[in-house]
């Protein structure tokens, strides 16, 4: 199997992360996203939406992150998709509800618009109101994380046992740290993105991420939650 990706991606560590965890074998082929490889007509043809990852198995191809997670943990019978209905049903809402609320307004209307040019709106003002309104959504997303998802007995998202959605939601939360966010009020998440970066090959995934997105932004300013 072929993983179409690049070591910086919140969508493509995950996939990342996960395998290596499981020990699936994969064949990474970079698509370099800082030159505008995605654009290209050779990998236009293999995905579109100009987006990584992609996953070729055979002749079969799945973009998507969520996706991707479910069919290597289904394919491998990975005990972090579990078989048990209502088990599996949980690591599935957990993994939408990263998806569809958390990764669009911490992400994409709070940290997006700050660390990358191409997503800064023209106007100021404009700029302003936008971060402005991500971080009260991120705030608002955070809490429920906390608070509800998690709570104080849970070690991970869908309790005890490490599950696929945690892979999928750490790397989300990690992008925080590239405008230096800290999560020192939320106690449950601190101790669940704790139990994630002590798996051992966490360093190794995310070591360009820290290298290209986290090290260069050190000591901006930006506005923090």
């Amino acid at each position: 199997m072929k993983l179409f990706y690049h070591p910086v991606s919140t969508t493509s560590r995950p996939i990342m992360l996960f395998a290596a965890e499981a020990n699936i074998p994969l064949d990474y082929q970079v698509v370099d996203l800082f030159t505008g490889e995605q654009y290209q007509p050779e990998y236009s043809a293999i995905n579109p939406s100009h987006q990584v990852p992609v996953l070729e198995d055979g002749d079969f191809r799945l973009t998507e992150s969520s996706a991707i997670l479910k069919y290597l943990a289904e394919k491998t019978r990975s005990p972090a998709y579990p078989l048990d209905l209502r088990k599996r049903a949980r690591v599935n809402e957990r993994m939408d509800w990263l998806n569809t609320g958390f990764y669009r307004d911490f992400s994409y209307g709070f940290l997006y618009p700050q660390i990358f040019p191409f997503m800064k709106r023209p106007d100021d003002k404009v700029q302003a109101g936008t971060v402005a309104w991500g971080k009260d959504k991120a705030l608002g997303w955070l809490k429920v994380l906390d608070q509800n998802l998690l709570r104080p007995q849970s070690a991970y998202l869908c309790g005890d046992d490490i599950s696929i959605a945690d892979y999928l939601g750490s790397v989300m939360l990690l992008g925080g740290e590239v405008i230096d966010c800290k999560f020192g009020a939320y106690p449950n998440i601190c101790r669940w993105l704790g139990n994630m970066k002590a798996l051992k090959n966490w360093a190794k995934v995310n070591e360009a991420f820290y290298k290209y997105m986290v090290d260069p932004n050190k000591g901006k300013e930006f506005v923090q939650l």
